[in-house]
């Protein structure tokens, strides 16, 4: 996908206004019109465990997502993509916007959670591209405790976006690869939400409630499910007050970084509550 010598400058740089088209279940209040430096600054507001990640990084990560995605032999269109860095040194999520002029601009970025490997039924969390169908429908999180008196989706209503089964490799025994149902989701508020920034999971992707809300409302992995809805579907799990925008994309992308160290960056935002 890349031609010649790569120009990260040029793709990071702050993007005009973007035009927002409504969907047909869109709130009352209309399309959001925000530019991407606007779209950063709402994610400052609505999400915490935030990371923020110098320019020279982030261009490493536009490089890491472009080599996936060609990987995975597709091109990416003008819309949100999701990327994961697995690494135990780094543990984030970066919301990452491509344009119709072709650079990227992110968003935001958050701590999360992937695979702690050495228990029994713990995974390594998978690399590639998982694109977010009606496949496996998203659910949401009943908010029960489960038999470690944990909220383990999370708050009630909490979305858990399901990628399917995937293969990844066992955290344990001989570590053959296998079957694991990969998910991103929210998790318990009170004790495994601190824990953000560092490996912990069984293979899925554990995400701060904010970023939760924040890709749920304005449906940033939605494409695939608000085209099911113009096309006269009914999908419960949609919210009937969501706000979707232009650039829905449909892809999640996990990544390993291999950083030898944990960088200073790789350090949450303090919590304001």
């Amino acid at each position: 996908m890349n031609k010649g010598p790569y120009s990260w400058k040029s793709e990071l740089v702050p993007l005009l206004a973007l035009a927002m088209l409504s969907s047909s279940h869109s709130s009352l209040a209309g399309p959001l019109e925000l530019s991407a430096a606007q779209w950063s600054d709402k994610f400052a507001r609505e999400v915490d465990h935030r990371i923020e990640i110098p320019a020279a990084d982030q261009a490493r990560y536009v490089v890491l997502l472009k080599q996936a995605l060609a990987d995975a032999k597709l091109e990416a269109p003008a819309q949100i993509v999701l990327l994961i860095d697995r690494s135990p040194q780094v543990q984030a999520a970066l919301v990452i916007l491509h344009t119709d002029a072709g650079m990227w601009h992110l968003i935001g970025a958050t701590a999360v959670s992937t695979g702690k490997v050495g228990s029994y039924n713990h995974f390594l969390t998978p690399l590639g591209v998982f694109p977010h169908t009606l496949d496996n429908p998203d659910f949401r999180a009943e908010g029960t405790l489960n038999e470690n008196h944990l909220r383990g989706y999370g708050r009630r209503g909490m979305r858990v976006f399901d990628f399917g089964w995937q293969q990844a490799q066992r955290g344990w025994g001989t570590g053959a690869i296998t079957q694991m149902r990969l998910q991103m989701h929210a998790t318990d508020p009170n004790v495994l939400e601190k824990r953000l920034g560092t490996v912990a999971s069984e293979g899925c992707i554990r995400i701060p409630a904010t970023l939760n809300l924040f890709l749920d409302v304005y449906g940033l992995l939605d494409a695939v499910y608000d085209q099911a809805m113009e096309d006269g579907g009914n999908l419960w799990v949609l919210k009937a007050d969501r706000q979707s925008i232009a650039q829905q994309g449909q892809y999640m992308v996990i990544v390993d970084s291999l950083s030898a160290v944990r960088p200073v960056w790789a350090r949450p935002v303090p919590i304001k509550r």
